[in-house]
């Protein structure tokens, strides 16, 4: 049915071809500069040692730099404490540290400073999320068995930045002795800091429209574009799905779903009016860097929240670029084939699509593993272990879940049962009672969404059922 929906797209593409797209987005990506001091290039060193990515023809590069032993003397051992020594490197904007094997954790604490590339001064030392275990593939599927995939901490969004200086941490092991005595576990092996700028050889001065540092807006608009998963809501082009008011949603419904609708559906479709969502092209996502190929799963009945676990600071005319970096890092750095996430949101409760394949289809995603099938998942940008999500935020989860839940005839205050396909916390095969819309934790065993965000989903829950009407 939902291939059919998307065969059945082409003569509406045809007749679209002179349809004037929507506006494009004003999204600046930094904040006007204060008085910037002049910075130095480079030095040769960083210029010869990173290993750079910057693709021809694609935005954005990323560095990728072999971590060392640090001073012998300050460790018990040659991998308990691996870095860097602070250096000159390109500009970035995002970091993070990436590892061989999928299946291996790091166990331990990642730290790292940067230099404003604007200002020269350095930060303090920030920490990175190293429990990132859990955001990936489900086990058995054609991503997770390409070969390409990496072990990595989450992304740290750090702003634009010219000078990087790293230390990673192994934590004691766990058996024997008082904790200060015990030997240091092993690291993963083969980690790399990578350093991610999602907007190389872009003027950072220019403040024109639109999502800059992407090519994909001139690029040709046809039927083998994202925009065509998304032909029967609106233009070839456009920027963004606008709001739809309840009467306009229901409508929608019925057009897109009609033949697999519940009875329960047709006589009241119990679903909130959809939210406005910037598509793939207003938030500047390049398809040159995602595989083509997009997988479906059956039927959305869980939506997970996540936390992207990328820090507070940003502006939300940043997003836009936040989101690009986290794209990069999840497709070069740790071998995804998309996004991982279905949806994302910022604090000034923008939703933006996630992965490609269409908003009202059940894209296979690759959020919670374990139970990416049969499930979506919305990410907010930021950590909400101590920090709280705004206001804004919480009320955009509750808008595009009423709304995503409610083209499949879910309850946000519901249950539904999802099959495991294997993680650290429920065995594979086993069916697993979840709430509807659930937090990351509930399926794996991690912090994310974040203390202060996995807290707040009760209240969200029964916001999105007020939004459909229950």
């Amino acid at each position: 049915m939902y291939m059919s929906n998307i065969r059945s797209m082409r003569g509406f593409l045809a007749s679209s071809i002179g349809v004037t797209c929507a506006a494009a987005l004003a999204l600046p990506l930094t904040p006007p500069p204060a008085a910037a001091s002049v910075r130095p290039a480079p030095s040769a060193e960083a210029a010869t040692t990173a290993a750079g990515s910057a693709e021809p023809g694609i935005p954005g590069s990323t560095q990728s730099l072999p971590l060392v032993p640090l001073d012998g003397e300050r460790t018990s051992g040659p991998t308990a404490e691996q870095g860097l020594p602070r250096r000159d490197v390109r500009r970035f904007s995002l970091v993070g540290v990436v590892w061989d094997d999928p299946d291996t954790e790091l166990r331990g604490r990642v730290q790292v400073r940067t230099r404003d590339a604007a200002t020269g001064t350095w930060s303090g030392w920030q920490d990175v999320d190293a429990h990132n275990h859990g955001h990936a593939p489900d086990p058995g599927t054609t991503e997770a068995a390409s070969g390409r995939v990496h072990g990595a901490t989450a992304p740290l969004w750090v702003g634009d930045s010219d000078g990087v200086e790293l230390r990673v941490s192994a934590e004691p092991r766990t058996a024997g002795g008082d904790r200060a005595d015990r030997p240091a576990a092993a690291l993963p092996a083969g980690m790399r800091l990578e350093l991610v700028n999602p907007d190389s050889g872009v003027d950072p001065g220019d403040t024109g429209g639109g999502a800059r540092g992407d090519d994909s807006r001139t690029a040709p608009l046809n039927a083998d574009t994202p925009d065509a998963a998304n032909a029967d809501l609106a233009p070839l082009g456009a920027t963004e799905l606008p709001e739809l008011g309840r009467r306009e949603t229901e409508q929608q419904l019925y057009a897109l779903q009609t033949a697999e609708l519940t009875d329960q559906q047709r006589a009241k479709p119990y679903i909130g009016p959809r939210p406005r969502i910037v598509t793939r092209r207003g938030w500047g996502a390049n398809e040159k860097l995602r595989e083509r190929k997009v997988g479906y799963t059956k039927k959305v009945k869980v939506a997970f929240v996540h936390h992207t676990g990328t820090g507070k600071k940003y502006w939300c005319k940043q997003a836009p670029s936040v989101i690009r970096g986290i794209y990069r890092y999840h497709v070069k750095s740790m071998g995804w084939r998309d996004i991982g996430y279905n949806f994302l949101v910022d604090r000034c409760g923008n939703i933006y699509e996630g992965r490609a394949g269409g908003v009202t289809q059940p894209v296979l995603g690759a959020h919670t593993l374990g139970f990416n099938a049969n499930s979506t998942g919305i990410a907010v940008l930021g950590t909400f272990d101590s920090s709280k999500p705004s206001g804004a935020a919480l009320k955009a989860i509750s808008r595009l879940t009423a709304w995503k839940l409610g083209l499949s005839g879910a309850n946000p205050r519901g249950k539904a049962y999802l099959k495991s396909g294997g993680g650290n916390r429920y065995r594979k095969g086993k069916n697993v009672r979840l709430n509807v819309i659930s937090g990351h934790r509930d399926g794996f065993d991690t912090a994310c969404p974040g203390r202060q965000l996995y807290r707040k989903l009760g209240s969200a829950r029964a916001t999105a059922a007020r939004y459909q009407g229950r």
